[in-house]
């Protein structure tokens, strides 16, 4: 299994940085690609970032231009920089990846992290 665990959430005032980060451990063999999604409460979950192994990146229109996505591909880290951020962007942040672990290299499946709760406001 492949386990990912997030840190760096928390309250920040409108027009402030926040910065997210992701590990993941376990019996991986692969990991195809790493990202963030959200959800706010009475929303669906969404795409905030992603990268892909190769190196193609997507975001969503909303944070474009604000939000940052890199990855260590040799610690099997992604960060998620947030910048100039809106009360709009509140929400529980959750990592996910792509991965195949080593008990089952045929399939890919989709893991995610416990979440962490991102708070704008002043």
């Amino acid at each position: 299994q492949v386990q990912l665990v997030e840190s760096g959430g928390g309250l920040v005032q409108p027009g402030g940085s926040l910065r997210l980060s992701c590990s993941a451990s376990g019996s991986i063999f692969s990991i195809a690609a790493m990202g963030w999604y959200r959800q706010a409460p009475g929303k669906q979950r969404e795409l905030v970032a992603r990268i892909i192994s190769g190196g193609t990146i997507n975001y969503a229109d909303s944070v474009t231009g604000r939000f940052t996505i890199s990855r260590d591909n040799a610690k099997n880290t992604v960060i998620l920089q947030m910048n100039n951020l809106k009360p709009e962007d509140t929400a529980v942040y959750y990592c996910n990846a792509g991965a195949r672990s080593r008990d089952d290299v045929s399939q890919m499946r989709n893991y995610w992290g416990q979440g962490t709760q991102v708070t704008v406001s002043s």
